[in-house]
């Protein structure tokens, strides 16, 4: 078990915790980690990209002048790829651009993710997330306080009393709060630090590492 500082709202250490070596002190598999995040992208993508092939584009399929004694390369219609208003060739249609990822590979990705944020330093426990009343200065003042200045995502448990916190933080383009169940590989990875409420962090341990 790693032994890690929880701190209150003031980034003043009040006590230390422990957190699962399963999740959070394992070697970090790259390969997962890459993986997983390329799922989430092309999860992302809408695939309703189209363009229109010789058969769909409007016009007439007349042949646009005689085959032979013009002087001209023969053509069979003005429809045709070469033509400006013709069709595209092998253009992009719509099209599911999903991808499949085995559910153990996926926690691996995840346990790879949290483990490599504990070992740069990246990674912090924070006592609660609990305000007292909707205001994005107080959010601000969190953040500051830690001196959090780029992309900051927070993880809270269900059971967690956060609503003040989210609401607070919604405004903030540099901060996100998601719930234990919530967290993403992609979220991960693209976030500069990672704040768990303690008993999120305890919650990870326990449903990550099944």
């Amino acid at each position: 078990m790693a032994q890690v500082d929880v701190y209150n709202q003031k980034a003043e250490v009040v006590k230390t915790t422990e957190l699962a070596d399963e999740v959070f002190g394992i070697e970090p598999n790259q390969q997962a980690i890459y993986d997983a995040v390329l799922v989430y992208q092309a999860g992302l993508r809408q695939g309703t990209h189209s363009t229109k092939t010789r058969g769909e584009v409007s016009g007439t399929g007349k042949k646009p002048f005689r085959q032979k004694g013009t002087g001209r390369a023969r053509q069979g219609s003005t429809r045709a790829t070469q033509w400006r208003h013709g069709a595209i060739a092998f253009g992009p249609k719509p099209r599911k651009y999903n991808l499949k990822m085995n559910r153990k590979v996926r926690r691996l990705a995840l346990r790879s993710a949290l483990s490599e944020k504990l070992q740069g330093n990246d990674l912090t426990v924070l006592e609660n997330l609990s305000f007292d009343e909707i205001k994005t200065k107080k959010a601000v003042a969190l953040l500051e306080a830690f001196g959090f200045e780029r992309k900051t995502l927070f993880v809270a448990d269900f059971s967690e009393d956060f609503d003040n916190a989210f609401m607070s933080m919604r405004n903030i383009p540099e901060a996100a709060i998601v719930t234990v169940e919530g967290l993403n590989v992609y979220d991960i990875v693209n976030a500069d630090k990672i704040v768990f409420t303690e008993t999120a962090a305890e919650k990870a341990g326990e449903v990550f590492a099944k």
